[in-house]
C-alpha cells in the first residue's frame, strides 16, 4: 500500500483524516478479505471498539466502505472500489461455513433486480455460502 492512500481516500469523500480514521483505513486497505469490527479490534490493539465502530459508521455514511451481511450474524466491512460505492459497483461475496471468512468475487456482478414501480434500491447483498478451497482441501 502506498503511503497516504488512506488520506487520499478520505479527502476524496470529504472526510478529515484524523489519526483514528487513518489507522482504520490503513487496516482495511491491508486486509485481504472483508473484515468485522472484532477483526479490526484485533488488528488495532491501540483503539477501543467504540472508536473503531464510530469510524466505520462514518466511513459507511461517506461511501468509503460498505457493509456486508454475510449471514454470519456479524457485519463485515470492505473498502469501496469507486467514488460513489453504488449498486453497480457491488459484487458477489462468498462465505465459508468452515473458517467463517468472507471472500470477494469482484468479477462476479450481482444480477440486476427489476423492482416493481415505486420501489428504489439503496443497497444489495449477494452472498454465496459453502466451503472455500482451503477448507475443502482439509476434508
Amino acid at each position: 500500500m502506498e503511503t497516504g492512500t488512506e488520506n487520499i481516500l478520505m479527502e476524496a469523500k470529504g472526510v478529515k483524516p484524523t489519526s483514528n480514521r487513518i489507522l482504520v483505513a490503513r487496516a482495511m486497505l491491508s486486509a485481504i478479505h472483508p473484515v468485522s469490527l472484532t477483526e479490526l479490534e484485533t488488528m488495532l490493539m491501540t483503539m477501543d471498539k467504540s472508536s473503531i465502530f464510530r469510524v466505520l459508521n462514518l466511513f459507511v455514511e461517506h461511501h468509503i466502505v460498505h457493509a456486508i451481511e454475510d449471514g454470519s450474524g456479524t457485519l463485515k466491512y470492505e473498502i469501496c472500489d469507486s467514488q460513489e460505492c453504488s449498486i453497480a459497483d457491488m459484487h458477489t461475496h462468498f462465505y465459508c461455513e468452515k473458517c467463517h471468512k468472507t471472500f470477494c468475487f469482484k468479477t462476479i456482478q450481482i444480477p440486476e433486480i427489476d423492482l416493481p414501480e415505486g420501489f428504489s434500491m439503496n443497497s444489495v447483498n449477494y452472498v454465496v455460502k459453502g466451503i472455500c478451497p482451503k477448507c475443502a482441501a482439509k476434508e
